[in-house]
């Protein structure tokens, strides 16, 4: 199908089940998982940071921890994306077995919405500079710019760094509308 839509023009997409799920997370920001930056090597999937309140947090997961099972599904036997059998419907219990420090463990994992930051830190780093990490443009980057912007002008900051670094893109009219609170 995808194929077949290309010859069209440049505008015309089809999306699939899996194609839905990515743009929903990438424009609003939510979605329902584990709350964890993970990454795949070679059998094992990575957990890189556990969002704090969030499904991988309450179920004892660290950074470092490998997960190795997950349900019935063995990694080292599942070749396809294993992220996808970490996600579900909202209070889907998923077993897991992972390892910590050379130990096997296992835990439990109750899915819940997640909602992903578009400013996840700012900070002011000296008397006058204020530093703000823009993450992505989903529908929220606007407010939680100009919140994190106008925090950071009471608190005396009169110059701002904004920190762009690997931010994918996302919503044009999020991107004018940030460019918009500084010019």
């Amino acid at each position: 199908i995808k194929g077949m839509l290309a010859s069209l023009d440049p505008y015309t997409n089809y999306f699939n089940e899996a194609d839905v799920v990515k743009f929903k997370i990438n424009n609003t920001g939510e979605y329902t998982g584990i709350g964890a930056l993970i990454s795949r090597k070679e059998d094992q999937l990575i957990i890189k940071e556990p969002y704090k309140n969030f499904p991988a947090d309450k179920a004892g997961l660290k950074a470092g921890d490998a997960i190795i099972q997950i349900g019935d599904v063995v990694l080292k036997d599942f070749k396809d994306d294993a992220s996808q059998l970490l996600k579900g419907s909202k209070n889907t219990k998923i077993d897991i077995k992972y390892i910590r420090q050379g130990k096997t463990l296992s835990t439990q994992l109750v899915l819940d919405e997640v909602e992903v930051k578009a400013v996840p830190f700012f900070s002011k780093i000296d008397d006058k500079t204020g530093y703000i990490v823009l993450s992505k443009f989903n529908r929220k980057t606007t407010q939680e710019t100009k919140e994190a912007l106008e925090k950071l002008k009471a608190d005396g900051a009169t110059q701002i760094i904004l920190d762009l670094r690997g931010n994918p893109g996302g919503l044009l009219n999020e991107a004018i509308n940030v460019c918009n609170l500084f010019v």
